[in-house]
């Protein structure tokens, strides 16, 4: 990935993965087995970028498999396993080399890869591949899934080198002092959200760019003690030159050295990760009943039967034939494990094969912490479900279905339920895509009377196909809605789906209104941002959606960058800071700081253009130097007739907003909007190229202004187009555990204790799972209302027809004993008793919707109305539950 042609491709997994994702292109890995868990490592390698990738498994596809297995077509089933999935992974990524490998794993043959990756295998292959890797120093990786639990065991050698084992950029400040003395004291320059440095106790850390105290420049990493958000102790400076102005600290992070155990010594004494210490006694169990299963397979030459006693039992036994050197065994989760362990889910594979995947880029990357060195996943929770508790042997009995695997988990009635669902999945990108997938192998929707609909506004880019797994490159500029939904439809015809390119907000509440959520089960939010899911002010205090601001003391690679990017982005005029506008607009002309040192002038730079516009520069060129931005803007003849405005409203130019835009004053009519403008904000930034080689070029020449070091091309494209990193383990697993919680819902489960919140972390390869909290609640009317609650009423009178204001709130006294002076809907008063008398018997003999007519509102059969009560109090005016009136 070295070349500039694939950043645009994988820029989002550099961003995560570092430089060491270059090593990818150079890697060979092997996974075995192709089922379920097999297929989401095997995509995710393949979709990063890895080198080669060679697919191993002895078996046939069967029917079941479609279920899981989301690489297999209907004309696959008796086909090898391995051979039908390389066919769909060489489309997936032409960059990858994939290859199907059907006979034994001779050591010969396992000696040519950096990682190995098993699925499917016996406890005895898993131990003689294991040995063999562990000797040759190859990174090997046992991942399994068994109904609603995954095992997952790392072994990286005896001495693996980690280079980066954290997530992010190192810290980083701008030096605002640094004192003589012993120890010395660095004071460093507020952020632009005041919060000071995020420096911790121990880091190690350089300095660059000091004047005066020069004798910090380049030396070796020393540590820091933290005083306060901006103070930072040092080593001795006493005999050190007095400081002067500027410099920059900078965290450094050394290479880390760990040693693992083979798996045969690892099975025996097992180090397990854990997020809390609470867990290891059910992780050991289930450590246990792994093993177990091992044996009954061996015993029996099968798994154990669905809700079979007599199996389940037998597991029980040989766990705690192993209890005495794991501790105490939890016989609940043994017994809850093997009544389930043939089944097969998509979600709980979509989850295990998504963890090996990112610990197979850990081995290959080198950077992030590997997992030390087993972890145990498990849902076994839905086994609690009502209904679920109740299911016997014969109503989890294979039924020669697709579904047979999650029938032996659920039950055959419950599959026809999953069928019958009607849910609409908002966004079809990274998350989106791997939700649709997971939904296609569950059958949701599959049924008769089922529907799923996928609405996007958006359309497939290059930088969507290394995570996005229904796109191919043939796909590029069209619609994702629709190019997902004829993927689902190809993996199962059964799913009813339908595509839409709408946004899902006041503007088509006509089209997403009361009568389209009527009819919904569930409505998944796959959108790729906070804002666009709820109101929400971003990282550093800024609103996700705001072009970023040009901060008043750059301290860092990224304030530049920020400020360039705001020039750029919101395209404000250069001529503003003349007019007495205020602000900055010209990258290299920052605003007089009062906590900064003057900038230093460059040897040359261009007068700003007396006009703002955007610049033809050559798409072939990388700006890197400020020679170049120099003879690239001063020949450039600017169009002549320009104004700024905002692409919406047309009102005048305001600094803070992030879809200001440039364009000639009276453009022809129908003429295409120019290449920068977007309905997305930022989204030049973060597909279009020119943009970014001006944005590296102007603000590493505002960098060289104030002695900060210049970010690369990669970085001010991250930094300015606002690049969410992203890649596909993340996002697999994500949706993987959202489908386990769907699960719950068709159950139509009400008890808050079998649902989970998840927090996942892939750098170091933790899984937290807990109950959620309880809703808010608020006490109101004598009684105590959550904020999921709501008054419900039927208003239709005893002749059929709407009811009048008067019957309202004849039912509210009725029902609740509320007496109401004021009845709204939104800002339209119906009902007010601080009228006239004239007025207030006319409107409660209007029908509710009549004065919602006449405001010029449509009709509709659910209206939400809000109230005032006699004798509230102020803190009132918040806390009434809405009142929901359906009309005839």
């Amino acid at each position: 990935m070295a070349s500039s042609g694939e950043e645009g491709l994988y820029s989002r997994q550099l961003y995560v993965l570092g430089g060491g994702a270059r090593r990818l292109a150079g890697a060979a890995a092997l996974v075995s087995g192709l089922r379920g868990t097999g297929a989401q490592v095997a995509a995710a390698l393949v979709l990063a970028g890895t080198g080669r990738v060679v697919l191993h498994d002895r078996g046939a596809a069967c029917t079941a498999d479609r279920a899981h297995q989301f690489l297999l077509g209907e004309s696959d089933v008796g086909q090898n396993r391995a051979e039908a999935s390389q066919r769909v992974l060489a489309e997936l990524n032409p960059r990858v080399v994939v290859a199907a490998h059907t006979g034994e794993l001779s050591e010969a043959f396992l000696t040519s890869f950096q990682v190995v990756v098993l699925t499917e295998s016996p406890l005895e292959e898993q131990l003689r591949i294991g040995d063999f890797c562990h000797a040759r120093g190859i990174c090997f990786i046992v991942a399994d899934a068994k109904g609603l639990a995954g095992q997952l065991f790392c072994d990286f050698g005896e001495h693996f080198v980690v280079d980066d084992p954290a997530e992010g950029d190192p810290a980083c400040a701008a030096v605002q002092h640094i004192s003589q003395g012993n120890p010395g004291v660095v004071t460093c320059v507020g952020a632009e959200d005041s919060r000071g440095h995020l420096f911790c106790n121990g880091d190690l850390v350089t300095f660059s760019g000091v004047e005066g105290m020069t004798e910090l420049n380049g030396q070796e990493p020393v540590p820091v003690h933290v005083l306060d958000a901006f103070r930072l102790e040092i080593g001795d400076t006493s005999s050190f030159s007095p400081y002067h102005r500027g410099g920059l600290v900078s965290q450094v992070r050394l290479p880390q050295v760990h040693s693992y155990e083979p798996l045969r010594r690892a099975l025996t004494e097992p180090q397990i990760q854990v997020a809390s210490p609470e867990e290891l006694p059910r992780s050991r169990s289930l450590h246990a009943a792994f093993q177990a299963l091992h044996a009954f397979r061996a015993e029996q030459g099968r798994l154990p039967r669905p809700r079979a006693p007599a199996d389940t039992e037998r597991v029980l036994e040989l766990a705690q034939s192993l209890g005495a050197q794991q501790g105490p065994l939890d016989e609940d989760v043994v017994r809850a494990f093997a009544s389930v362990s043939a089944g097969d889910l998509c979600p709980v594979a979509a989850v295990v094969g998504a963890l090996a995947a990112q610990e197979a880029l850990k081995a290959i990357t080198r950077k992030f912490l590997p997992l030390d060195q087993w972890l145990y996943f498990d849902a076994l929770e839905c086994l609690a479900l009502e209904g679920a508790a109740r299911l016997t042997e014969e109503d989890c009995a294979p039924r020669g279905s697709r579904y047979d695997g999650q029938i032996a988990v659920f039950g055959a009635a419950f599959q026809e339920q999953l069928g019958r669902q009607k849910y609409l999945v908002v966004g079809a990108g990274a998350i989106g895509c791997e939700l649709l997938k997971n939904f296609a192998m569950m059958g949701l929707a599959a049924g008769p009377d089922g529907d799923l609909t996928v609405t996007d506004m958006d359309t497939v880019a290059l930088s969507n196909l290394h995570r996005q797994f229904l796109y191919r490159s043939a796909d590029i500029s069209k619609p994702k809605s629709v190019v997902a939904a004829a993927a689902v439809r190809r993996m199962n015809p059964s799913v009813r789906v339908t595509a839409h390119q709408n946004q899902v907000g006041p503007a088509t509440e006509p089209l997403y209104g009361d009568n389209f959520f009527r009819h919904l089960d569930g409505v998944t939010s796959a959108l790729d941002t906070l804002e666009a899911r709820e109101c929400w002010r971003g990282e550093r205090g800024r609103a996700p959606g705001r072009a970023p601001q040009l901060p008043s003391t750059p301290g860092s690679p990224q304030a530049p960058t920020w400020s360039a990017a705001a020039s750029v982005t919101s395209h404000r005029c250069w001529t503003r800071a003349r007019r007495g506008h205020g602000g900055t607009c010209w990258p290299w002309c920052p605003p007089s700081p009062s906590r900064w040192c003057r900038p230093a002038p460059l040897g040359t730079a261009p007068s700003p253009p007396a006009r703002c516009g955007t610049f033809p520069a050559p798409s072939s060129t990388r700006c890197r130097t400020p020679t170049w931005i120099t003879s690239w803007l001063l020949p450039t003849s600017l169009p002549k007739r320009t104004r700024c405005h905002h692409a919406a409203t047309g009102r005048p130019p305001r600094p803070s907003s992030a879809a200001w835009s440039c364009r000639p004053l009276h453009p022809r009519r129908g003429s295409r909007s120019p290449s920068w403008r977007s309905r997305r904000g930022c989204r030049c930034l973060q597909d279009n190229n020119i943009h970014v080689d001006f944005i590296t070029a102007a603000s590493n020449l505002r960098a060289e202004n104030y002695g900060i070091p210049a970010a690369d091309w990669l970085t001010s494209k991250r930094i300015a187009g606002r690049i969410v990193p992203a890649i596909i383990t993340t996002t697999a697993a994500v949706a993987g555990l959202a489908c386990l919680e769907v699960y719950k819902l068709v159950w139509g489960c009400r008890d808050r204790s079998c649902y989970r919140n998840s927090n996942l972390w892939l750098s170091d390869c933790l899984l937290l799972r807990v109950q959620p909290l309880p809703p808010p609640t608020y006490r109101y009317g004598g009684r105590e209302w959550s904020c999921w609650d709501r008054l419900e009423m039927r208003a239709v009178g005893a002749d059929g027809q709407e009811m009048t204001v008067q019957e309202v709130l004849d039912w509210l006294q009725r029902t609740h004993g509320w007496t109401v002076t004021m009845l709204l809907r939104g800002r339209i008063v119906l009902y007010d008793r601080e009228e006239g008398e004239e007025t207030q018997t006319r409107q409660r003999a209007q029908k509710l919707s009549e004065n919602l007519e006449d405001a010029g509102e449509r009709r509709q059969r659910e209206l939400e109305l809000h109230y005032v009560c006699e004798g509230e109090d102020a803190e009132a005016e918040d806390a009434r539950p809405p009142l929901l009136c359906s009309l005839p």
